[in-house]
């Protein structure tokens, strides 16, 4: 069960004013003076480094314990989804190479997150399981990753988090400030993007022993040409999200006219799956965390 957050009545209007619930755009302006034609973009050539603007007026107005959260896992067809939650010391330096972790190789990845996990005041590590996201879907359970993640840091005072507003995430985790890019502009996030990366990426490994031949060491479970033709040859496994048959069929693209998915036409009911899909949860517990010593969270 989440910690709640720490509340100190004027603190909190005093932290409202300075990082309201809002969704910051690229650059940190408004969305009502996005220009025509604005997006994400390119961020040039050099990839960008996080810099500390969304967390240093937290600090000033008395928030220290403010949480960077960030997930991985959203878009591959098996596995679970992680997220991390990162809490910086007020006014530490920054980590030299800290940047949102898919502009970073595997070897940067896992250089950098026993240096984030160090530094860090705390460091939470939540998920949630295949047989979550299929009952949910991935959007709920993205969101349930998170909040496991933010409930094993124990308390805090705000909380960062990549993308844009979730409903009704106020009222479980407390003050939150809603970022799009956050993982490429804000290093509390940007942390957090490291380490659960490095954490799923530990996780689709080890799977990739237990089922040989998807390529999920290589391809942490996303739909690539490897992975498809695996389904073909050998079918699914208890970690694929069956409830992700349509988004699958369609990645096939020639293929569809082929019976990829055997029995698994219908997205099966979580009595069918909850047992084995739970293991992808007890196995981050057990295994993925190696060397970094972080705190996981796991489904009761």
């Amino acid at each position: 069960m989440a910690t709640p957050p720490s509340r100190a009545g004027s603190f909190d209007s005093t932290v409202r004013s300075c990082c309201p619930a809002r969704v910051y755009l690229p650059g940190g302006r408004d969305p009502a003076t996005r220009r025509p034609g604005g997006g994400r973009g390119r961020l040039g050539s050099v990839p960008q480094a996080p810099t500390l603007r969304y967390e240093r007026p937290l600090w000033r107005a008395g928030a220290a314990r403010v949480v960077g959260v960030d997930e991985v896992g959203v878009a591959p067809t098996c596995g679970a989804v992680v997220a991390a939650a990162v809490i910086i010391r007020p006014n530490s330096h920054r980590i030299r190479g800290v940047r949102d972790s898919k502009t970073l190789s595997a070897a940067q990845r896992e250089r950098l997150a026993p240096l984030i996990q160090a530094r860090a005041a705390a460091v939470g590590i939540g998920a949630a399981s295949v047989a979550e996201i299929d009952r949910l879907n991935i959007y709920h359970a993205t969101h349930l990753a998170m909040r496991r993640a933010i409930a094993r840091i124990g308390g805090h005072d705000h909380v960062l988090v990549d993308g844009n507003r979730i409903a009704n995430f106020e009222a479980q985790v407390g003050p939150y400030t809603a970022i799009v890019d956050g993982d490429a502009r804000c290093y509390t996030i940007a942390c957090a993007s490291v380490v659960a990366k490095v954490v799923r990426d530990r996780m689709m490994a080890r799977l990739a022993d237990r089922y040989p031949g998807y390529g999920w060491e290589r391809n942490q479970g996303y739909a690539t040409l490897e992975h498809r033709q695996a389904i073909r040859r050998q079918g699914l496994t208890p970690f694929h999200r069956r409830s992700f048959l349509a988004l699958q069929r369609t990645l096939a693209g020639d293929q569809l006219g082929l019976d990829l998915f055997g029995d698994a036409a219908e997205p099966p009911g979580p009595g069918a799956i909850d047992g084995p899909s739970a293991i992808d949860v007890s196995d981050l517990v057990a295994d993925l965390a190696e060397g970094l010593e972080l705190e996981a969270a796991v489904p009761g």
